[in-house]
């Protein structure tokens, strides 16, 4: 395998070389050389066919993914392995003055030592062992090894039983708008073709999990995110009567204690946990500064997920909102009859009442006392907030407020609602044929590689990054039903195609390089493991699960 990871290295150095920053020319730039070098293989110059420029659909950029098709030729077998890479970096500000240096590895490794690293982190960039630069690590090795696999087993069509379909795609590093036009357009194949995807192997980075781990890691399955939001509405009053109102701000904070960073909402499976919910944005909606209290807040978080859907999640934070809203009262009223006490004036309990609902609640409440209105309201809005070209998630919180605005009921309250975007987990079990197939073809490669390198190969469930093998398989029907029906941009800014998702459905592995600091200045990888390892338990995998092993 080392001539293996000598042609991964000169291929990922030389796509290092591209400034692919995502939402830039970059990208396109990216996507034709690498079918330019795709298509000046034998195996492409006979079916010239099975090589194509995908336009991303309704792109502004005119980006493109890569297809390639490797057709088996030992059986007309309909079976695919989809082989998938994100072609598209992040961008290169983070080096300042090194900025012109950033997609050269060896230029930036001469340069790079004149920053203030650690000790461990200057010895590595020192080092013939380390390759440094923008994308190196995150993800260029990754589609290099990928393209190296696309060649080889080109030559060894007539070995396959089934087919590999490489995919490069840009915008993961954005909205997976490449991986998301990618799936309609396996969709349309699956169907034309009669094809079947049997799994799909992405090449993105692993790192190490916590500070002196010399482990290697290979993840089946992937972590999936959701962006649960919380609209407080509390009711204002001069800070000169505190008492009079409910502070939305005292109800975001209870809110922000009882999620962020909660381990009883990590999700557990197969002794694998996610990380605990964390915040990602709080604030008010006061323009100006008034000794008028706060009454409205947004507070969202990103809430990772291996085995709980979108209506469980929903579920668990409306339930810390319920928690939230009744330890704020209680706190309130202790305070107040104290400060009545100090006082020496009469007390009587606060009036404020636990009230928390969902968007979905909300607005089909608003609906029975607007009727079809409400909908003509919410599509004017819409429009509006389409013209100002908003974030989605300001654009979710600013339907939130719309249907608010129409309830009757003012009363202090806690809505609870998903904003985009929305990444599915996938959790491969052995029980199915795919799933076992997969975990049996990745637990005999692993073996076989740490067999013959000298590292702690560990394999472990679910990727821990956010990644396009989300969009690899999505939940059932009734589960995403609790998700869009609470998800106030759904159809109208954002939307995932969810019967393309379905349809080609499968399950996932990644089998990444090794290195360190994706995204930051000091972003590298190592050549060990990722030039040696990791190219012979991708090489080993795909024919374990595509070339009939001949019985003796």
């Amino acid at each position: 395998m080392l001539e293996l990871g000598e042609r991964i290295k000169t291929i990922a150095i030389e796509l290092t070389k591209i400034p692919s920053v995502v939402g830039t020319a970059g990208e396109v730039e990216i996507a034709e050389r690498i079918y330019d070098y795709l298509g000046q293989l034998d195996y492409f110059q006979s079916h010239p066919e099975q090589l194509q420029l995908l336009p991303i659909k309704g792109d502004q950029l005119g980006r493109k993914n890569v297809l390639a098709v490797v057709q088996g030729k030992k059986t007309a077998a309909s079976k695919c392995l989809l082989c998938l890479g994100h072609i598209d970096t992040v961008g290169i500000d983070d080096y300042a003055e090194l900025r012109a240096y950033a997609t050269s590895p060896e230029a930036l490794k001469e340069k790079l030592p004149t920053v203030k690293f650690s000790e461990e982190t200057l010895a590595e960039i020192a080092s013939a062992e380390w390759i440094v630069g923008r994308g190196i690590l995150d993800m260029k090795t990754g589609v290099a090894a990928l393209m190296v696999m696309v060649e080889e087993y080109s030559q060894k069509a007539e070995q396959l039983e089934g087919n590999l379909v490489f995919i490069g795609v840009p915008d993961e590093e954005g909205n997976s708008a490449g991986m998301l036009s990618a799936v309609q357009d396996l969709a349309e194949m699956t169907s034309e073709k009669g094809w079947e995807f049997i799994g799909a192997i992405d090449t993105d980075y692993t790192t190490l999990r916590y500070p002196g781990d010399d482990n290697r890691y290979v993840y089946i399955g992937t972590t999936g995110k959701l962006l649960p939001c919380f609209y407080l509405y509390g009711e204002e009053t001069h800070v000169g009567e505190a008492f009079n109102g409910l502070d939305a701000n005292l109800l975001a904070s209870e809110v922000l204690f009882q999620m962020d960073l909660s381990t009883d909402l990590c999700d557990i499976a197969d002794g694998e946990v996610t990380l605990p919910p964390i915040s990602l944005y709080q604030r008010d909606v006061k323009t100006e500064y008034s000794v008028q209290t706060a009454n409205a807040v947004n507070l969202y978080f990103n809430y990772a997920t291996h085995v709980s859907q979108p209506d469980e999640v929903l579920a668990k934070c409306k339930a810390k909102a319920i928690s939230s809203f009744e330890n704020v009262i209680k706190r309130l009223n202790e305070e107040y009859e104290k400060f009545c006490s100090l006082s020496q004036i009469p007390h009587q309990k606060l009036p404020w009442e636990v009230n928390v609902l969902t968007y979905e609640e909300m607005y089909y409440k608003v609906k029975a006392e607007m009727g079809e209105e409400i909908d003509v309201i919410i599509e004017q809005a819409t429009r509006k907030l389409r013209d100002k070209k908003v974030d989605d998630r300001e654009f979710s919180f600013a339907i939130v407020q719309e249907v608010h605005k129409h309830y009757s009921d003012k009363n202090s309250k806690i809505i609870v609602y998903f904003a985009p975007p929305y990444y599915p987990h996938i959790y491969v079990k052995d029980d199915d044929d795919n799933g076992k197939t997969l975990l049996a073809a990745v637990n005999k490669a692993v073996s076989a590689a740490q067999a013959a390198c000298d590292y702690n190969i560990v394999t472990r469930k679910f990727y821990p990054y956010i990644s396009d093998l989300s969009y690899c398989s999505i939940a059932n029907a009734d589960s995403i039903a609790k998700l869009t029906e609470n998800m106030p941009a759904w159809t109208r800014q954002y939307t995932l195609p969810v019967q393309a998702i379905q349809s080609i459905s499968m399950p996932v592995v990644n089998i990444g390089p090794y290195g360190k600091d994706a995204h930051k200045l000091s972003e590298r990888v190592c050549t060990a493991y990722s030039f040696d390892a990791m190219p012979m338990i991708l090489y080993k995998t795909i024919e374990n699960l595509l070339v009939k092993q001949e019985k003796n």
